[in-house]
């Protein structure tokens, strides 16, 4: 079983040279990544694990050196090659997708923000994941260069994913018009957000649009759809207005390929606790076509992503990582994704990801539970 799920990881190169490989890379990977299911935050709670649970792991792997002290765990893992492990990643998720129709994907960076070095003077971790929303899952990753920023790291993501008839999420810092013609290339769709990055195009698109419904023009090239919803101290009434747009009726510079429609949600929020209804307006660009139910909802599903990262947040406690040593962080934050991918393909038990934590630490039958459902689809 662990066997199968380790052998995505095991084309990763191991940095030490042979006459120090005392403990074999794939234990060490095998340790680390059930200590993070069971709750190990740092290389001593990694080691801690391994000694109370040495019997159960030997179920998976020899083990013959023991195991071994967390300041070899951390030389080790922090050395292993970023693009090597971004790599093994997606192999392993890419076996447990099902393809059952239009997937949404969306796409955003986060900062883990407690990994900076002044003496080193290097900034903080900053990753671009996918997060698909109808598998659930975390697809990929990569890591935005120190010199660079998230319009660099998004083309490279999109490079490694398969986003034919899917549909790709960005918000305002990938409104991008390569990153758009990119998706068009490999046959996907897009839904762009638009802010004062890109206020020219904005500028022009409220313009068009503006002039369509003063001359009626609107009704016959546009489609609405509205949704209520009621929670947490608040009613929040949300109108999609999808309109049609031609790229001849553009400037040269802002026909964007693939550019169909022009997305607008206005929201509308009723706070209980204080009677007051506050307004809100977000423009989008996108290459689908008119069908504002289908938009909405696309939309609507971006946050997902960051509800990923909040339990990255919250459940893992990923800001408040002081892990810097070399690639220590990064492999952490793949750790951390592939317990978060492992709880979310369970399904023996309804319980919330900070509980099922708690019962993988507890429990060997349902940690062992949990990687099983690693390698469930191959």
């Amino acid at each position: 079983m662990s066997a199968t799920f380790l052998d995505h990881f095991s084309s990763i190169k191991d940095p030490r040279i042979e006459r120090c490989k005392k403990y074999d890379l794939l234990d060490i990977l095998l340790l680390a990544i059930s200590a993070v299911i069971s709750g190990a935050e740092g290389w001593e709670d990694i080691e801690d694990f391994g000694h109370a649970k040495l019997d159960w792991l030997r179920q998976y792997r020899s083990f013959k050196s023991g195991i071994p002290r967390h300041d070899t765990v951390a030389r080790v893992i922090s050395r292993l090659n970023a693009e090597e492990l971004e790599a093994a990643f997606k192999s392993w998720i890419s076996t447990l997708i099902q393809t059952t129709g239009c997937d949404v994907i969306a796409i955003d960076g986060k900062t883990a923000r407690r990994s900076f070095t002044t003496k080193e003077r290097r900034n903080p971790l900053h990753i671009v994941s996918a997060w698909s929303c109808q598998n659930q899952l975390v697809l990929g990753q990569k890591m935005v260069d120190q010199k660079s920023n998230e319009i660099t790291a998004i083309p490279e993501l999109l490079n490694i994913l398969d986003i034919e008839k899917s549909i790709i999420t960005l918000d305002a810092m990938g409104c991008q018009k390569k990153i758009a013609a990119q998706i068009i290339t490999k046959k996907g769709d897009y839904i762009l957000g638009l802010k004062g990055n890109n206020s020219g195009l904005q500028a022009e698109l409220e313009a068009w649009h503006h002039k369509m419904v003063r001359e009626g023009l609107s009704k016959e090239n546009s489609d609405d759809y509205t949704q209520t919803e009621s929670g947490h101290g608040r009613v929040e009434t949300r109108k999609c207005s999808q309109v049609l747009i031609k790229p001849d009726w553009l400037s040269k510079e802002y026909r964007w390929l693939g550019l169909t429609t022009i997305i607008i949600i206005s929201s509308e929020i009723y706070h209980k606790s204080t009677g007051k209804t506050t307004t809100e307006v977000r423009w989008y660009i996108s290459s689908l076509k008119l069908n504002a139910k289908l938009a909405s909802r696309s939309i609507r599903q971006h946050w997902q992503v960051e509800s990923m990262h909040w339990i990255l947040d919250m459940t893992f406690r990923e800001d408040e990582s002081r892990i810097r040593r070399g690639n220590g962080t990064l492999v952490f934050n793949v750790l951390r994704k592939i317990a978060l991918n492992l709880f979310k393909q369970d399904t023996t038990v309804s319980a919330s990801i900070a509980r099922k934590k708690k019962m993988a630490s507890l429990n060997d039958q349902f940690r062992s539970t949990l990687l099983e459902s690693g390698v469930k689809m191959i």
